[in-house]
């Protein structure tokens, strides 16, 4: 899908201005691919969650929270990431790799409940397999944006920061 914007858009093949790292209004419902992305690198770092969901750390939400965010206004528990193409995900690979995550997570957060604390969901024989796919979301979805999926996740606070400003 090709975007057409005006004289001043930011789709005129080259990176916009970025905020925290992260491109400014590259895409149309950036903020949305924010919270998406978000999710996606939490849930796909196991140093991570054991180290913060896992120790208690305040700040960053915890296992379900990390759900609610990657499917709260995409529904992506009920269609695919495809659908988004053009306008949270840049190409069908990204929502082809979304999807992926997407359905092994929600799969897990059915059979334990979505109150299951995070020893469950970390001893659950799936979540090697969900932790894979959301990493490789995760990575892909970070180098298109140009940034380093490597670093540490942020905090919901700089995250609410970040998508409301602009």
């Amino acid at each position: 899908m090709t975007v057409q914007g005006s004289e001043n858009s930011s789709r005129r093949g080259r990176r916009s201005p970025t905020m925290g790292g992260m491109p400014l209004n590259d895409m149309p419902w950036w903020r949305w691919r924010s919270n998406v992305r978000s999710a996606l690198h939490m849930l796909s770092d196991p140093a991570f969650q054991r180290g913060v969901w896992l120790a208690g750390v305040d700040g960053y939400g915890d296992v379900t929270d990390a759900v609610y965010r990657l499917v709260e206004d995409t529904w992506l528990d009920h269609w695919s990431a495809e659908k988004y193409v053009g306008t949270i995900f840049r190409d069908s690979q990204e929502a082809a790799l979304v999807d992926t995550a997407v359905l092994r997570v929600l799969r897990i957060m059915h059979e334990v409940g979505p109150d299951a604390p995070v020893s469950t969901y970390l001893a659950h024989a799936a979540w090697p397999d969900a932790v894979r796919a959301a990493r490789d979301a995760h990575v892909r979805l970070a180098s298109s944006d140009g940034d380093d999926p490597d670093t540490a996740p942020r905090t919901l606070e700089l995250l609410s920061i970040l998508t409301r400003s602009a």
